[in-house]
């Protein structure tokens, strides 16, 4: 399936309604002019697997190192391909020093033994080849005016390199005579302790965040997270992009759920999910049922299913139009063999009246999902309607001036406001193509 394998395509971002100015280069100083007001409207990235979005950033940002845990190995707490997890770390200042937000990577996932050794000679299945510098930008920026209420905490990127949303745990390394580790759930204890020891500990309040597979991590691990610490602890978590929905794709078929079954017998990911769920139907008891049974199973990997049983404050950020769900979820290529939704799925305003419509009914059934959640009074979200993924990462889509919006609050403020309680922040956009401050993906 398409998720397991990291995409290396092209895109820009973009505002609705316009794509740049032309360059004019009248010397340096108006090249670089040019040049600032073009990133506002135009940022050049790259997407992999999973929609992790890396964006042109300052020319200030600050790279911050890799730090391996070497030690990990003892506890059996590795990555795909044996070696050893990592992440990165920019200490805090001021009054952040005893404050913690920790980012979970997204990066999709394996399902097959075929899948998971092609993704362990990748950077997501091996520290090896891993970046040693990142930069910190969005929610780990340690610029006040792109993070205003995050920027002097300890900020902590770890780094996913499991295929299965660091929630696995298989005994075993040799599967069908390719030696592979499914450690997620090792790494995540393996890293949360090195963290305790590093002043998580005596931390004052605490924010666990992620996105896609990696906010995925974060319904699963939440309210593990929030045990680890002492109870006079503030402690949220933030879901980005994380919430895949339980649908079923154009052609009818449950894809997603097939794919995530998989996903949760390859891993051992079954003890990892809400009891309550798992008693109607053990994970281990779905392989032997025939596929048109399979839709009966509960889906106990799909956030919808994870966060009923989630008691921590719990704040969930997706876009409604989420560009890898309607690529994977809704109109995988193995539904659509004549590729009629390839152009559409390039560039939302291609999509015709009957593409659009199901578009929308796509929206609807996210929202209908969320009803419960959206009961829970120390809940947050943040319902957007733009053709994106994650935004947490991204100075343009957390905090600036040309952020998008919902009633003329950005992600980075609405985040801000439901953590420290300066107001209940339930944003549900209007349908696209309403919020003219959205920047949509556009493929090519």
């Amino acid at each position: 399936m398409a998720a397991a394998a990291p995409h290396r395509l092209r895109h820009w971002w973009r505002r609705r309604g316009g794509e740049g100015g032309v360059f004019v280069a009248f010397g340096l100083g108006i090249l670089l002019l040019v040049f600032f007001f073009a990133l506002v409207s135009r940022i050049r990235g790259s997407i992999n697997d999973g929609g992790t979005v890396a964006l042109l950033g300052h020319a200030g940002d600050e790279l911050v190192p890799l730090r391996v845990l070497r030690n990990a190995g003892k506890k059996g707490a590795v990555c795909l391909d044996g070696s050893a997890p990592g992440y990165h770390i920019e200490t805090g200042f001021g009054t952040g020093l005893d404050s913690w937000v920790i980012h979970l990577e997204g990066g999709g996932w394996c399902n097959s033994v075929d899948s998971c050794s092609s993704r362990k000679m990748t950077l997501y299945g091996s520290s090896t080849l891993m970046d040693r510098l990142v930069p910190f930008r969005g929610i780990l920026s340690r610029n006040q005016s792109q993070n205003p209420d995050f920027y002097n905490w300890n900020r902590v990127k770890v780094r996913y390199c499991d295929g299965g949303s660091f929630s696995g745990n298989v005994e075993g390394e040799v599967h069908n005579g390719t030696k592979l580790f499914f450690r997620g759930q090792r790494i995540w204890e393996a890293i949360m302790d090195d963290l305790m020891a590093t002043g998580l500990a005596t931390a004052r309040q605490a924010l666990l965040t992620g996105c896609s597979a990696g906010g995925l991590a974060t319904f699963i691990h939440c309210d593990d997270f929030r045990a680890r610490l002492s109870g006079d602890v503030i402690v949220k978590c933030l879901a980005d992009a994380g919430f895949f929905l339980d649908a079923k794709d154009i052609s009818g078929t449950s894809t997603m759920r097939s794919f995530y079954h998989d996903v949760v017998q390859r891993h051992g990911i079954g003890k990892n999910l809400p009891k309550d769920c798992t008693r109607k139907k053990e994970p281990s008891q779905a392989c032997l049922q025939s596929p048109h049974k399979l839709n009966a199973i509960p889906p106990c990997f799909f956030p919808q299913e994870i966060i009923k049983s989630v008691t921590t404050p719990l704040f969930v950020l997706n876009p409604a139009y989420d560009f890898w769900q309607i690529q994977h979820i809704l109109a995988p290529a193995g539904s659509d063999p004549n590729g009629l939704w390839s152009n559409c799925k390039k560039d939302i305003v291609n999509c015709d009246p009957n593409q659009m419509e199901t578009l929308q009914e796509f929206r609807r059934a996210m929202i209908n999902a969320l009803e419960g959640f959206r009961q829970k009074k120390d809940g947050g979200l943040f319902l957007g309607s733009c053709y994106v993924h994650c935004q947490t990462l991204s100075d343009v889509t957390w905090h600036s001036f040309t952020s998008p919006r919902i009633g003329n609050k950005t992600i980075g403020r609405a985040v801000g406001d439901w953590y420290f309680g300066r107001g209940v922040v339930e944003a549900v956009d209007c349908p696209f193509p309403c919020n003219p401050t959205c920047y949509n993906m556009k493929f090519v």
